[in-house]
């Protein structure tokens, strides 16, 4: 019986049908964990991330591991498609100050209402929101199109259908998006001192790559690598504005 995970369910008065629906799993799924089988690492980060908790606080077995990371280095997740959604959607909406969205097309993003609808609500309450996408005439878009194995039309046509998706936001104070022409070596999206980062491999789309999540530290972690990287990348971009 693991009774860190049964004590936190109840305390945030949620049962195995709640938890079941939020990480789209069976119940009976849910119920062996908490009788004491062990989740795979993207179930367990995505319970932590419900929860509000440290994984090592519900999996106290698993400390060791988790604490041999280096500092700044939260989580790694094998690919982005098993970094669970509420893990991207709880990532956004915890940002207090700035969002950051740097990707050739973050197509994944944009197609999902819920979030999009976070960065609205977050836009609307202060928060500052970048989005940095790839310029679909670019050869830097058709490049990594190339390299993915996908070719450079559909990488543009990926690039084009996320500026339609993304551009209902530039009506909401506080949202500025912008087009670049760089070769990306990871996509990066940050929340404040937040940052998860997709990798990018040759020959690998960018849903099959890993994705590390980084903490902003004060002594120059590998997080201020990506957040210089997203920096330089916005002031040499293009502008990009609305067009009714």
């Amino acid at each position: 019986m693991n009774n860190n995970l049964r004590y936190a369910l109840a305390t945030a008065r949620l049962n195995t049908t709640d938890v079941a629906a939020a990480l789209a799993v069976d119940p009976k799924t849910v119920a062996r964990w908490i009788n004491g089988r062990t989740p795979y690492p993207r179930h367990r980060w995505a319970i932590a991330d419900l929860l509000h908790l440290d994984e090592a606080d519900l999996w106290p077995e698993l400390a060791p591991r988790h604490q041999a990371l280096t500092a700044g280095v939260e989580a790694i997740y094998p690919h982005r498609w098993a970094v669970p959604r509420t893990v991207w959607r709880n990532h956004f909406q915890e940002a207090a100050e700035q969002i950051g969205i740097l990707a050739y097309s973050a197509l994944f993003l944009a197609e999902d209402r819920g979030l999009l609808d976070i960065l609205s609500t977050q836009a609307g309450a202060g928060v500052k929101i970048r989005i940095l996408l790839g310029d679909p005439d670019s050869p830097e878009v058709a490049a990594r199109g190339t390299d993915e194995g996908i070719g450079p039309a559909v990488m543009a046509a990926r690039a084009k259908n996320a500026l339609t998706l993304y551009r209902p936001l530039l009506d909401v104070d506080g949202v500025e998006i912008r087009h670049h022409r760089t070769v990306l070596y990871s996509s990066i999206y940050r929340a404040d001192d937040e940052l998860l980062v997709n990798t990018h491999a040759y020959a690998t789309p960018a849903a099959n790559a890993p994705v590390i999540h980084l903490h902003r530290t004060d002594d120059q972690g590998p997080a201020d690598v990506y957040l210089t990287s997203f920096e330089r990348t916005w002031t040499t971009a293009q502008p990009y504005h609305n067009q009714h």
